[in-house]
């Protein structure tokens, strides 16, 4: 028999991944935090699509494939709205049910994005019930046929994985040396196990061992945990190889994160006038089926470093909707 050469290797397939310049930046997968009011606040004041601007791919908050299949699939199709000027793009999903997967996956080719990702990363318990998240590396052949379900439903969009470096102890090559098994476009590697959750550093060196790992397949190795600033995440890229650069908690509070152009922070005037058109964004495009305490996490971080942010914050915190946001983030500007 014939020793089988690279060229007669399969790929994984590309799509716009192919296309983008290296090292590239992405907007991390938050539940609760990167919706719909979220990205187009980040799409507008990080300039995306314009020269120096970014990030380079926006990712949804993940969605319940289970859902995406059940009576309640119109509320939460609403989670995967995107608007045109948010290209590439790409839909997290999370399940453990093959049908299930695959039947979204068809839907989300069905929607127009760019590409699929499958969360495979998530410590909460409730998701971990469902089989899901996290818990697909404690069933490593069933994650590896959740990931085909996916790419059989895909219809030719890439599909990716994020995750972790282990469950309770670190496990790469194992884990990590499955997933390249089933050929993805990119697998986001969050630097820390699940039981770490985000109490430890990100542990990059792990970074740098699955691009090794990776190398010669084509898949691209995505880091992600601690990145705190641009320049930081070109620093981490050019240690450790990695492709592209996820970005999570830094984005809290700074649409503007991705802007590789500005040379200085907003102002704490300009800053409150966007955090108000975020706030009536949110209201407007989600305001009928999310609660409106999902904004109090962003009044952390637009709120904060000045005198008297702490009482600011705690009147924000029991504001019921964006007017009155409004009203009391303009009255503490007039007393300054």
């Amino acid at each position: 028999m014939k020793s089988e050469t690279k060229s007669s290797v399969q790929k994984p397939v590309m799509g716009f991944w192919g296309k983008l310049p290296q090292p590239f930046f992405a907007l991390a997968p938050m539940a609760d935090v990167t919706d719909a009011a979220f990205r187009q606040m980040i799409a507008k004041y990080s300039r995306h699509g314009e020269k120096g601007g970014g990030p380079d791919v926006f990712w949804t908050e993940f969605v319940s494939s289970d859902g995406l299949c059940s009576q309640g699939r119109e509320i939460l199709k609403r989670d995967l709205s995107f608007t045109k000027g948010e290209h590439p793009i790409v839909a997290q999903i999370f399940g453990s049910n093959l049908e299930n997967m695959q039947k979204t996956a068809e839907l989300i080719r069905e929607l127009g994005f760019d590409g699929i990702d499958i969360n495979m990363g998530c410590p909460d318990k409730s998701i971990e019930k469902q089989g899901a998240g996290a818990s697909h590396m404690k069933n490593i052949q069933h994650a590896q046929a959740v990931i085909r379900a996916v790419m059989a439903g895909a219809g030719g969009l890439p599909v990716s994985v994020k995750t972790r470096v282990g469950y309770n102890k670190e496990n790469l090559d194992e884990w990590i040396g499955a997933i390249l098994e089933t050929k993805p476009a990119v697998i986001t590697v969050h630097a820390r196990t699940r039981k770490d959750l985000s109490l430890v550093p990100a542990r990059w060196e792990l970074v740098k061992r699955a691009i090794e790992l990776a190398e010669g397949t084509g898949t691209l190795i995505v880091g992600n945990g601690d990145v705190e600033s641009l320049s930081d995440g070109l620093e981490k890229a050019r240690t450790t190889g990695a492709y592209g650069i996820m970005v999570g908690r830094a984005v809290f509070g700074t649409p503007w994160f991705f802007d590789r152009t500005r040379t200085t922070l907003p102002t704490l005037a300009e800053k409150f006038e966007i955090m108000i058109e975020h706030t009536h964004l949110f209201e407007k495009e989600l305001g009928d089926i999310k609660s409106f305490a999902i904004m109090k996490k962003h009044y952390k971080a637009y709120v904060n470093g000045f005198d008297g942010a702490k009482e600011l914050r705690v009147r924000m915190m029991d504001a019921k909707n964006a007017d009155e946001v409004e009203k009391i983030a303009r009255e503490f500007l007039e007393t300054r």
